[in-house]
């Protein structure tokens, strides 16, 4: 696996790096999917316009606004390429218009990206980062990418391996809540009173009953990991960021997988979608666990982000 970090100026620079990359691809008659913007799509199309119908696009926007449904798009392409074929993705997760929590997520997503390939051969993905992003960005890039793309060339990342690299997946510290928040302790047979909680801050949020319907369904998901996992009990904090409602579920257990919530369940599993569902309910899910415990916080807004 080949993460490569490719930084970009102008939109012209940003078809001059791509181009060739998937052109080359094709030429090794590579499957190629391109997880970008819109925007950066209808370059490419008009760029590529002899061969666009060999290359898959999917808009990041549609299958990226959590940043935790990302993955397994990925997975599902490297799960049907073809025997003996390799494969090539373009992927532009960070973008101006992410907060700064989606934006933190996106770092995670990127650094798990060499977690979940990691032994997977033949599979060269390429993440432009727009230099107008900022250095602390693109430094952050540089240490959650072994490579750099760059005029054609693959080269070893010089942040890659160095001391205050990204953090762990998964250990990345989060922000604490404001000082404006409403908390509930729970233990066994006490899901009930969860849901009413988060049910009565959905209602006073503006939610409809739909909207209702997915929080207290994700909420009580994680609780339940809480009360199977997590030392049979936990503490739910509920507050709001504007029009978003925040609910954080924290208890003392561990979650061994980094990939949790996005690898893809299997039909035959027993358990293990509860992560899973929680992402496709949510408009953001940060997951942090460590030594002292586990932490989900739940960002939901009253008319859903693209599922």
């Amino acid at each position: 696996f080949s993460h490569e970090a490719f930084v970009y100026t102008t939109s012209q620079e940003f078809l001059t790096g791509t181009v060739p990359f998937v052109l080359e691809a094709l030429e090794r008659d590579e499957q190629v999917l391109a997880v970008l913007s819109s925007e950066k799509i209808d370059l490419l199309r008009t760029e590529m316009a002899k061969n666009v119908h060999r290359v898959r696009f999917v808009d990041m926007a549609t299958v990226g606004a959590n940043p935790a449904r990302i993955m397994p798009v990925w997975m599902r392409f490297v799960d049907k390429r073809v025997a003996g074929r390799g494969v090539r993705g373009i992927g532009e997760p960070i973008h101006a218009a992410r907060s700064s929590a989606e934006l933190v997520e996106c770092q995670q997503h990127e650094s798990l990206l060499n977690h979940a390939f990691d032994s997977t051969p033949a599979f060269r993905m390429l993440c432009p980062y727009d230099v107008a992003l900022g250095p602390e960005i693109l430094e952050e890039a540089a240490r959650s990418h072994p490579f750099v793309y760059s005029k054609g060339r693959v080269v070893p990342s010089m942040g890659w391996g160095l001391e205050g690299g990204p953090a762990r997946p998964h250990e990345a510290a989060l922000p604490n809540p404001p000082t404006s928040f409403e908390q509930l302790a729970f233990a066994m047979g006490q899901l009930h009173d969860v849901r009413a909680f988060v049910t009565h801050h959905a209602a006073a949020a503006g939610f409809d009953a739909e909207r209702t319907s997915d929080v207290v369904l994700a909420v009580n998901e994680v609780a339940t990991n809480s009360l199977r996992h997590g030392g049979q009990r936990g503490t739910l904090t509920v507050w709001h960021e504007g029009a978003t409602l925040i609910c954080e579920v924290q208890d003392t257990g561990q979650i061994a997988d980094p990939l949790a919530g996005r690898r893809i369940p299997s039909p035959a599993a027993v358990g293990g979608y509860g992560l899973w569902l929680v992402n496709h309910l949510c408009d953001l899910v940060q997951v942090r666990t460590g030594p002292g415990g586990s932490v989900v916080r739940l960002h939901v807004r009253p008319n859903f982000a693209t599922r």
